[in-house]
């Protein structure tokens, strides 16, 4: 099935609980997962919490990498959302399962913007952009 993008679900455990609550060294990782799986990096954002735990985002040109972090349950949720074909994001997924030190992963693929969908033009519709 032909679609838009790639969205994969990821649910990180038994990771490294130190790394975790560690903005700086997220943000630095997300950058180089979507640089590892050949995404171009817009723009980055992370939030510490306190007294722990770390939300954070990359843009790509291709869409976004976003995680949230329980380090007291040596826990992440992450979502790595690619569009087109020339990105992959399992790397993103493997380079992060390694980095994260998770000893179990789950995962769900996602597929958007399905082109088979009745509610989808198969043809990009015209965009006229405002001056």
């Amino acid at each position: 099935m032909e679609s838009l993008g790639k969205h994969i679900l990821v649910e990180y455990y038994g990771c490294d609980v130190n790394l975790l609550n560690k903005a700086s060294a997220l943000k630095e990782m997300l950058e180089d997962a979507a640089r590892e799986a050949r995404a171009t990096v817009v723009e980055s954002f992370v939030h510490q919490f306190s007294p722990f735990g770390v939300s954070g985002v990359v843009v790509i040109a291709e869409s976004h990498l976003t995680i949230h972090t329980w380090p007291e349950y040596g826990y992440a949720a992450v979502d790595l959302f690619t569009c087109g074909d020339e990105v992959d994001p399992w790397k993103c997924y493997y380079y992060l399962h390694d980095k994260l030190k998770a000893k179990q992963a789950t995962t769900i693929e996602l597929r958007r913007g399905t082109l088979d969908s009745p509610f989808l033009r198969h043809k990009p519709a015209p965009v006229k952009v405002a001056a």
